[in-house]
């Protein structure tokens, strides 16, 4: 007159009576009463599950890749009738509204675009199943997209584009760095020769300064010695000085062209100095 069937945790029997929906069993151990014609003819899960859909498709630019999509559902406690005689195959129903919503979704995108939009995507995959699906007695709790694959020739040329952007700023750092070095030696140059240049002023300055300390001294100490004898002298002195410098270097290799100034030879101004510096040695002697 009976038997029993047992519905397993996390889920509904559903209890016909000569194929007409009777009841729902609960989880455990059921009794049927066969003679009746009752049965268990399917179970409804209650737990979360999830769907993998993996949807060819192309972007914007004409490149073809797989779209990788888990929507993770639930069928509602209200609705398990629903759920399990108006849907002949949930699974087809959530696939086919996927890949109508990634397929008039992704061709709107560039490929870039695509991996910076997946959220945007999966939510627009979300709601449209939650509200064609609702009516079923299924609740969609998430819909991710877990994984965009481009064909391995169009990865290859992504990573060529991204080493070669990578490449040009390193090679634009390099340059800035290369520029900067040069920049710093060509101030630390100026820097020196401008060093140099003040060296050389006061060189010439305190040479200036002995000159005319010079030249004070002997138009003070020298009668009838002025000025302009006392710096030929000088000039003449400092003359000669240079071409003994320039003749005891191994490695000159002078050209000697005679010179004149003011009209006379420099023969003549150098003897005119020297006998103008004879009041000077006379002077000297006097004062050792």
């Amino acid at each position: 007159m009976g038997c029993c069937a047992s519905v397993p945790q996390g889920s509904v029997g559903m209890v016909e009576r000569c194929g007409k929906f009777q009841r729902q069993a609960p989880p455990g151990l059921n009794m049927l009463c066969c003679i009746l014609g009752e049965k268990v003819s399917g179970h409804v899960s209650l737990r979360v599950q999830q769907l993998q859909v993996h949807v060819e498709t192309k972007t914007k630019d004409n490149v073809f890749l797989h779209v990788h999509v888990n929507v993770q559902y639930q069928v509602e406690n209200d609705n398990i009738f629903d759920a399990y005689y108006r849907l002949s195959e949930p699974h087809a129903q959530i696939r086919s509204y996927v890949y109508d919503v990634v397929r008039s979704s992704v061709p709107k995108i560039l490929l870039d675009d695509v991996f910076e939009q997946k959220e945007e995507i999966a939510l627009a995959v979300k709601e449209e199943l939650a509200k064609s699906m609702e009516g079923y007695g299924f609740r969609i709790l998430q819909a991710l997209i877990t994984d965009i694959d481009p064909d391995e020739r169009v990865k290859a040329a992504m990573n060529e584009i991204n080493t070669a952007e990578r490449q040009r700023i390193a090679a634009t750092d390099k340059a800035e760095a290369e520029k900067i070095m040069i920049v710093k030696a060509a101030e630390a140059e100026a820097e020196s020769k401008y060093l140099a240049g003040v060296g050389i002023s006061r060189q010439r300055l305190a040479i200036i300064e002995g000159l005319r300390e010079s030249v004070l001294g002997f138009t003070d100490n020298v009668d009838g010695a002025n000025t302009k004898d006392v710096m030929d002298l000088v000039l003449v002195t400092q003359y000669f000085d240079t071409l003994k410098e320039i003749g005891a270097h191994p490695s000159s290799n002078t050209i000697f062209v005679p010179t004149t100034d003011g009209g006379g030879s420099l023969a003549d101004q150098v003897r005119n100095g020297f006998l103008e510096a004879a009041p000077v040695k006379t002077f000297n002697k006097k004062r050792n």
